[in-house]
């Protein structure tokens, strides 16, 4: 197993109907990294953060998920897989 690749993908809100899957370490580095210069703050800073020591390997890959779940979350981008699209 890639030990960049997260034990299950985070799936985010991109657009009006485009949801997005985000499976590894470099999904959410990109992700973080094209996120909108007003809309970022500290909980952005620190899933950005995480992500780079997860993929310097100062901390696991699943800490970096936890942190970009709970920054998807916060942005309220947060998209539950199993649900129908609308």
């Amino acid at each position: 197993m890639n030990p960049d690749a997260f034990r299950s993908p985070v799936f985010v809100k991109r657009a009006t109907y485009i949801v997005q899957e985000i499976a590894s370490l470099a999904d959410a580095i990109d992700f973080l990294n094209e996120w909108p210069g007003d809309r970022r703050d500290l909980i952005h800073e620190a899933a950005l953060k995480a992500c780079y020591d997860a993929h310097d390997g100062r901390i696991p890959a699943s800490a970096a998920r936890n942190a970009f779940f709970g920054f998807a979350k916060r942005a309220a981008i947060l998209q539950d897989a199993t649900a129908p699209m609308q």
